[in-house]
Formats: structure tokens, sequence, C-alpha cells
């Protein structure tokens, strides 16, 4: 399977930050036995990141007291 980048999943998210947050916050659902929304055989964090960039996760920000808040659809 290719290799994933950060570049291909800039596209879905407003910044680097967002896609780390996003990234992190998905293979943490995933560690605790989310099912993986692409067909992958890799580590929970390629998966979260093959994940956003198939459009199969997105970032939405929330105003909350300045706290940023993810959501997986």
């Amino acid at each position: 399977m290719a290799r994933i980048t950060v570049e291909d999943s800039l596209d879905k998210v407003p910044s680097r930050f967002a896609l780390v947050v996003l990234a992190a916050e998905r293979a943490k659902q995933l560690l605790r036995g989310a099912k993986p929304r692409v067909n992958t055989d890799n580590r929970a964090i390629v998966t979260a990141l093959r994940e956003i960039a198939a459009g199969k996760v997105a970032y939405h920000e929330t105003r909350m007291s300045a706290k940023k808040k993810t959501e997986v659809d």
C-alpha cells in the first residue's frame, strides 16, 4: 500500500495543527475498538490519516470557551 503523507490530508482540514488533533482523536477511537472506515492493516494513526484523506472523517470547529473540539462523523 502506498505511503500516506500529511499533504494527502491537508485539503480536508484547515491547518496542520487541526490535522494532528483530528488524527490523534480518531486513532484513540480506533484503539478503543471503533470500526475503521477504510480497509487497511496499518497502525491506528496511519488508519486515521487514511480515513481523513479519503474524506471519511471530518474536522468540525466549534466555539467552546476558546477550546477546539473534534467530532467524527
